[in-house]
């Protein structure tokens, strides 16, 4: 699945050229022009990294930068800005706001996607991995098999995939729709509802082992991967 990239920029001939750039690429694009659009579409998207302008309309992008690493749901989501700004000192002011690169401008398409694959690569190293081990709970990602204790664990594909995305992202809260995007894909069009029978499905897997405890449910927020019970 192609990784999805928020771009929050203003100009539309740089938000033209970036989207081009990261099509040509196979990244999947979602476009926002101020703060306030692009906080909706990240909880709406929960894409894999954020491009940010350093300036926008009513905000700077450093202030957004902080509100998205304020937000339990979107704090692991890493940030690129990009900015007209060469100076040192907004590069560490950029940085210390939660960035996790700096791109000034102009930059070429080669050097933005490079920088974006780098990020992307230290931010999901988790998923990267070929053995995932939650407690005694143990995923392999070359075969797709799941065990406990070296007794192997049947699931179905969707629930496979649900818990392999749990298990590359604990801790964190993720709503009904984002579970569809993430698990299913963006562009399969499932009612929310049918989250809840893979999880039951999932639960029901889980419980001769006391694992189901870990797929927890946040009351009107969604669901949470975590051994904090």
């Amino acid at each position: 699945m192609a990784a999805k990239i928020l771009i929050v920029e203003d100009e539309p001939a740089i938000s033209e050229m970036v989207e081009m750039a990261l099509s040509r690429a196979n990244f999947e694009v979602v476009k926002a022009t101020n703060a306030e659009e692009a906080i909706l579409l990240l909880r709406d998207t929960l894409p894999a990294l954020v491009l940010l302008d350093w300036m926008l309309p009513g905000t700077s992008g450093v202030e957004f930068a902080r509100r998205i690493k304020k937000d339990g749901v979107t704090s692991h989501i890493p940030i690129i800005m990009l900015t007209a700004k060469g100076e040192e000192a907004d590069k560490v002011y950029g940085l210390d706001a939660g960035a996790d690169d700096y791109i000034t401008k102009p930059f070429s398409p080669r050097e933005l996607i490079a920088r974006i694959r780098a990020v992307l690569r230290r931010a999901a190293p988790l998923a990267e991995q070929e053995i995932i081990e939650v407690d005694n709970l143990l995923l392999d990602t070359a075969s797709h098999r799941i065990s406990v204790n070296g007794e192997l664990l049947e699931l179905g594909p969707t629930e496979y995939r649900l818990l392999h995305f749990f298990m590359t992202h604990p801790e964190r809260v993720y709503s009904r729709g984002q579970l569809l995007d993430s698990v299913w894909g963006s562009n399969v069009y499932v009612e929310e509802r049918t989250v809840d029978v893979h999880i039951r499905r999932l639960r029901k897997a889980l419980t001769p082992y006391g694992h189901e405890r870990y797929v927890q449910t946040v009351r009107s927020a969604g669901y949470r991967f975590s051994t904090k019970v």
